[in-house]
């Protein structure tokens, strides 16, 4: 009788071991995303070193002691302002051997006049001879040209004589003043630097790949054109701050440095307030913008070797997909190749997933935060 009962809850029991298993076997819920074109804007920052947009080298132009020095580091400056004076005793002296020849050569011009106004009328009365009165005529007239010639000789003396007085080529800041009172210099000496920083430049470097894919990205049929196309570009100082001026890429080098392999931008940004100085360095952002992208949260991503994969949805199943990415942000990449609009991705905890997994599909909730 026992043995009867027991075999009369033998098909329950495997029954109800046979619900267990349903409901164990029962599709976990993933979230996912259907794939649609939107803007993606990404954010490329590249280090920079700041110049002025002129760097002016102050070298003195006659050999000498400084005498004085008229500017202190840092100043502010206008073009034709004096920074030093040059003990030149040398201009000097060329300087009074050119006026003293230019005072006897007006008085040779004096005397060759007296002997030609004297002589003339002479000449006219038959008294002396035309010979005569050319000869002294001739003596004029070179007496007027070595006149012209110690003026011009004067001149120059004055000019070279100037030059004891070293002056700044451009309004800016100077730098730091590598000689003081005292010390003798000549041309071959950098005095100090005048930097123009009403606008500076900042200057970054690619390389050929990364200069022809930024290249190609732009559109324009030359190279100007391509670099208009560029938007108002953002500089982070060195303390990591926002600089509040935009600044332009204006140009590219035309030709690779050989030896770092490396072309060259330059970034012109205004500098009203005098905060950017020459030397100094920083980051600039540049934004990239493209239109219809396919944008996809790298949650959604698992990275094997050197593989990024993502696990598309086909009706209730999973199935793994080699993709190409380039990174938007910290949290999001813009799918190059592999996908497309309108497909089915698992946006979070891919790393559970098996090849042919079926799954309960709900919808990828984006970050608000955004």
């Amino acid at each position: 009788m026992r043995n009867i009962h027991w075999l009369a809850i033998l098909p329950l029991l495997a029954a109800s071991c046979k619900d267990t298993g349903v409901e164990q076997a029962a599709p976990q819920e993933y979230a996912t995303l259907l794939l649609g074109r939107s803007v993606a804007e990404r954010y490329e920052t590249y280090p920079v070193s700041i110049r002025g947009e002129v760097d002016a080298e102050i070298r003195p132009r006659v050999e000498g002691l400084i005498e004085e020095v008229l500017v202190d580091e840092g100043a502010a400056v206008k073009a034709g302002q004096a920074l030093f004076r040059i003990d030149c005793p040398a201009s000097e002296m060329a300087l009074r051997t050119a006026r003293a020849n230019v005072n006897s050569a007006k008085a040779a011009v004096g005397t060759a006049e007296i002997d030609v106004e004297r002589y003339r009328p002479l000449a006219a009365e038959g008294i002396v001879s035309e010979v005569r009165l050319r000869t002294y005529e001739n003596a004029l007239q070179t007496a007027v040209a070595a006149l012209e010639q110690a003026e011009a000789e004067l001149k120059n003396a004055e000019e070279v004589a100037g030059w004891a007085t070293v002056t700044s080529p451009v309004d800016g800041v100077v730098g730091p003043i590598h000689y003081r009172t005292g010390s003798l210099v000549d041309a071959s000496r950098v005095l100090t630097t005048v930097a123009g920083t009403a606008d500076v430049f900042a200057y970054f470097s690619l390389n050929e790949k990364k200069l022809q894919r930024f290249l190609d990205r732009l559109r324009g049929n030359s190279q100007p054109e391509k670099l208009a196309q560029l938007p108002p570009v953002t500089l982070l100082l060195a303390d990591g701050s926002e600089y509040a001026e935009p600044g332009r890429v204006e140009t590219v080098t035309g030709t690779v440095d050989g030896a770092t392999g490396s072309a060259t931008f330059r970034v012109r940004f205004p500098n009203p307030s005098g905060k950017l100085r020459s030397g100094a360095s920083g980051n600039i952002v540049i934004p990239e913008r493209t239109e219809d992208a396919l944008v996809i949260p790298q949650t959604a991503t698992v990275s094997i070797q050197d593989r990024v994969v993502v696990f598309k949805v086909l009706k209730d199943s999973v199935f793994r997909q080699n993709i190409l990415v380039e990174a938007i942000d910290g949290d999001r990449y813009r799918v190059l190749s592999g996908l497309a609009e309108g497909e089915r991705i698992v946006t979070e905890d891919v790393h559970s997933l098996g090849e042919g997994q079926r799954i309960r599909i709900r919808e990828h909730e984006p970050d608000e935060r955004r």
